[in-house]
């Protein structure tokens, strides 16, 4: 393909349909989960530089605060330079997937840039990429490929099924994140045991009954979650109230959900609904097969966009 000057990404938003806390090993929670790539994205450019160093701006969604040693997208183009000896880039990172709602933002980002940094030097090892992404967070690595899949040990083990389930979603988060940390720490302290929820989920998908599915999604992390922030409750059963086909809450929060059949009847259920904070209506996807969006105006060279 040759190197470029400019790549763009978009780097799309996950949800849990389910999350199991299935035990722990080396300090690290142990998860079992089925998750699937929403068409929430943030827009990711990346331009090369002529020294192995990278910089982010980050817009929007409050992302301006962000620490630079705290931001997973530097960590990512850095990672990416030492590892393959590039040059670096600079990165504007455009953020439309909100933070600390367990949509997978930060992870995004990160495989966005790797992404991003492997098109703008014509880097093809995707083991190593794939390596990298391991290295960079649990979601890091699915974040990569994106699609429908099977999530176990700390994220790095996935299983990837052919179809994305069809199904929308009604998204509903508020102003307030929960800290990824501070939710597993309560799941310890209240010393509680759930039934698993992930494979009678798969049993379903697999016999193409996706309201059977539906009614076994649902978060281990859900209580301890609600326990930081009790919004997240009262949004569950504003949503349950809506006559979903299934519901819950994605990562440790603090966003939930309502799955509908058709886009219509989350519409329906959008309009209607009575919580607090915002909402959207959300398709699962495959980012493999959506079109590319191109910029007529550009330059053909300049233009990598993720699929």
């Amino acid at each position: 393909m040759g190197a470029m000057n400019t790549a763009r990404i978009n780097a799309y938003a996950k949800v849990n349909l389910t999350l199991d806390i299935v035990g722990q090993e080396e300090g690290y929670h142990l998860l079992d989960s089925l998750v699937v790539t929403v068409d929430l994205a943030d827009r990711i450019v990346l331009k090369r530089r002529k020294d192995p160093l990278s910089q982010v701006a980050m817009h929007g969604m409050g992302s301006e605060q962000i620490p630079p040693e705290e931001n997973n997208a530097l960590r990512a183009a850095e990672a990416f330079s030492a590892r393959f000896q590039t040059d670096g880039a600079n990165i504007a990172v455009y953020k439309n997937i909100p933070m600390g709602a367990g949509l997978g933002g930060s992870s995004a980002d990160a495989a966005g840039v790797l992404l991003g940094m492997a098109k703008l030097y014509d880097i093809a090892d995707m083991g190593g990429v794939f390596s990298l992404a391991e290295e960079l967070g649990s979601d890091v690595k699915f974040q990569i490929s994106g699609g429908f899949a099977r999530m176990r040990g700390r994220g790095e083990r996935l299983q990837f099924y052919p179809d994305v389930p069809e199904m929308w979603l009604l998204l509903a988060y508020g102003k307030e994140g929960v800290s990824t940390a501070a939710c597993y720490k309560k799941f310890d302290a209240r010393g509680e045991n759930f039934a698993p929820r992930t494979e009678r989920a798969l049993e379903g998908f697999a016999s193409g009954n996706l309201e059977w599915a539906a009614r076994l999604f649902g978060n281990h992390l859900t209580a301890a979650a609600t326990e930081l922030l009790p919004e997240i409750g009262e949004t569950l059963k504003a949503l349950g109230a809506l006559s979903p086909i299934g519901c819950g809450m994605t990562g440790s929060g603090s966003a939930a959900y309502a799955v509908f059949p058709t886009r219509e009847l989350a519409l329906w259920a959008q309009s209607r609904f009575e919580g607090k904070g915002r909402t959207a209506v959300l398709c699962a996807v495959d980012p493999k097969k959506m079109k590319k969006l191109r910029n007529p105006y550009a330059l053909d060279e300049d233009e990598g966009e993720r699929s």
